[in-house]
């Protein structure tokens, strides 16, 4: 019996951990090991792998933007080489709106079969979001202690839609000789760590192998797959494992997410809103004040005048009457020596008019307000920024129609300038 479409996430919100390899890789295992079985992939992130596997030619044709511009999905896929239908790539995607379920919902409107793989970008934006909340399946590649803790916030934002049993890590680009303390190999460590905090973690794993590497990294754009160009490794065995190991979940699997219900899309917005002033702990009752918005978790809320004012006093900012400030830190450890905070003011079309970086030796004052704002400890940050409104207003403005669309234009437009760092 068709049960619809089977959509396997890979995502991950550190870089370099082998995502794209396993996607791309796992779409040619899973057509070679069921030719009947419809295969297609599709990528959100802008280096074309995808297009560089499986494109037959020419990459022209419709792109994976026009899925949120009213594109129906199998209008988009082109056939591709493996035998793998994939959509063409785009460099410059940029949210059509604010529906973290409008893939879920276009999905939902079609009679597709088979399995996509969506292949993300290393961060929580809209399209991973996105991504993540049509998941039947979510494969998060973990390489080390860095990406088994980041892949806490994934699986906190599947939790928000009950669906965090649906992520499964998979240990990757493993050196097989090293050895953690002379004993632990890294595949044992990660997934008893991974289990130790919850997670399922996948029976098998991928080494780090330089022959694979090299298919990605010659002359050529061309990118070869394991199982044409890499038969005679440990990651061709560990490939077809893992694609073994997808079949049977997509057999044992009886409901599809993009055919349920979105009932709880409303219950799940709600839980991401702040009724609290993060930065006194008091309710609203009426008072003006600013929105925030934090990128990473989509969570926002109100955060009083009086209680801002203090953090924008501190700089000599020529504040434009309508626009935002942009909190945006990063680095290597918030409080290293790497670390970066920097505060940015945008007008109301988003363009950046000024801005004033932190001090290392200050950051730390800020740690109360940020993790108020972001609703996390100073150890679970990693790149953050935070949005908040400078024009001031009541709740009941702000969280009117109106409102919403204003600061949903304004979020818009912010976000694209600072497109480059959110990478």
């Amino acid at each position: 019996m068709d049960k619809g479409l089977f959509v396997i996430t890979v995502a991950s919100e550190k870089g370099g951990v082998g995502k794209t390899t396993i996607a791309t890789n796992l779409a040619v295992y899973l057509k070679a090991l069921r030719e009947d079985l419809p295969v297609s992939i599709l990528s959100f992130d802008n280096h074309f792998s995808v297009d560089n596997m499986f494109a037959i030619g020419s990459h022209s044709g419709r792109s994976v933007g026009e899925l949120f511009a009213g594109g129906r999905f199998a209008d988009l896929l082109q056939l591709g080489e493996y035998g793998v239908q994939f959509m063409v790539s785009q460099r410059d995607l940029q949210p059509p709106d604010d529906d973290l379920f409008h893939l879920r919902r276009s999905l939902r409107d079609e009679s597709v079969s088979g399995v996509l793989i969506i292949d993300t970008r290393p961060i929580l934006d809209y399209f991973t979001c996105n991504a993540l909340n049509v998941a039947d399946l979510v494969l998060t590649p973990v390489k080390d202690r860095a990406s088994l803790v980041n892949a806490s916030a994934l699986r906190e934002f599947l939790q928000q839609d009950g669906a965090e049993d649906r992520i499964w890590l998979v240990p990757s680009l493993i050196d097989g000789r090293l050895r953690l303390q002379g004993k632990v190999g890294v595949a044992e460590f990660l997934r008893f760590s991974g289990e130790e905090r919850g997670f399922k973690v996948a029976n098998v794993f991928v080494n780090k192998s330089p022959k694979v590497e090299g298919l990605a990294t010659g002359f050529s754009s061309r990118i070869h797959p394991v199982l044409t160009h890499a038969r005679g490794t440990s990651v061709h065995r560990q490939f077809r494992r893992l694609a073994e190991f997808i079949l049977r979940q997509h057999a044992e699997s009886d409901q599809r997410r993009n055919t349920g219900p979105l009932a709880a899309e409303e219950g799940i917005r709600e839980r991401r809103h702040e009724h609290r002033c993060p930065a006194c702990g008091r309710g609203h009752d009426g008072d003006e004040g600013h929105l925030f918005f934090d990128v990473r978790s989509r969570r926002d809320g109100f955060l009083h005048r009086k209680c801002l004012a203090p953090w924008i006093e501190k700089f000599a900012f020529n504040l434009p009457e309508e626009g935002a400030l942009l909190i945006d830190l990063h680095g290597a450890g918030w409080l290293g020596e790497d670390a970066q905070l920097v505060v940015k003011i945008h007008d109301a079309e988003g363009e950046e008019v000024d801005r004033e970086a932190i001090l290392t030796t200050s950051i730390r004052r800020w740690e109360p307000f940020l993790k108020g704002l972001t609703g996390r400890g100073a150890d679970e940050w990693m790149h953050e920024m935070v949005l908040i409104t400078l024009q001031p207003g009541s709740p009941d403005t702000w969280l009117a129609d109106e409102g919403k669309e204003r600061l949903s234009r304004l979020r818009r437009h912010v976000l694209r300038r600072n497109r480059s760092d959110l990478a």
